[in-house]
């Protein structure tokens, strides 16, 4: 109830206001005109607040509908550029760990075929356990990629449609820095995916690599036993 009655009081409040400014205006037409402006501004400024944003105004000229959409403009270009640089690091990181994720299975690879013969039984699955970890983590690694790069395409498209947007209005500066900040989101991102291609040509060599050593162990295998069999046949 008291909160209604204080809505109330201010709407009261602020309708006597815009009364009492009008009707000062009028009074004041006989007035320099400095002092009719500044009525005139107030007026304005109090308009303005009572919708969807209050912004100061200073001088008559600028409470166009162009100057307020330019504003807006400008809004709207800053915090769609913290929105890309979010998503951009966000993207990074997350290309960053895949890679890192990869490097380290190619690794784990490559010791086991440089020891692959000389491994017991147990030790051998010990280390496979290790190596569909490692998978498994990749797996998830490339999943984050995947939905964080599908949220920066869109990120990257709203930022286009807002500078062209803001240029459109007038806001010419504030469509320029958009642009040229969408170039270095797209650069960032280029040089990291590049990061995560290399990692994935070096981790389809080494599986190119693995098969061949392991056909190599089963035609070693072979070999050693075809004697034996020969002689149990004779």
């Amino acid at each position: 109830c008291k909160s209604a009655i204080n809505v109330v009081g201010c709407v009261c409040l602020s309708r006597s206001s815009v009364r009492a400014i009008f009707s000062s205006s009028k009074a004041a037409v006989s007035k320099p005109r400095k002092c009719a402006s500044v009525v005139y501004t107030a007026a304005a400024s109090l308009a303005v607040g009572g919708g969807l944003c209050a912004v100061p105004f200073k001088q008559v000229e600028n409470l166009s509908h162009d100057s307020l959409i330019r504003r807006a403009a400008s809004l709207v270009t800053d915090s769609s550029s913290t929105f890309l640089s979010q998503t951009t690091l966000a993207l990074i990181d997350a290309i960053t760990e895949y890679s890192k994720a990869v490097h380290t299975l190619i690794a784990l690879q490559r010791r086991y075929l440089a020891s692959l013969g000389k491994l017991t039984p147990a030790e051998e699955d010990s280390v496979w356990q290790v190596i569909i970890g490692q998978r498994a983590e990749i797996n998830d690694r490339q999943d984050d990629c995947k939905r964080l790069e599908s949220t920066w395409i869109n990120v990257v498209k709203l930022c286009e449609t807002a500078a062209e947007a803001a240029y459109s209005s007038g806001a010419e500066h504030a469509s320029i820095t958009m642009s040229s900040n969408i170039q270095v989101a797209l650069s960032q991102v280029k040089e990291a995916q590049k990061l995560s291609q290399d990692a994935d040509k070096k981790l389809a060599e080494t599986k190119v690599l693995e098969v061949q050593r392991m056909a190599q162990q089963a035609a070693s295998s072979e070999e050693e036993e075809i004697p034996e069999a020969y002689l149990r046949e004779d």
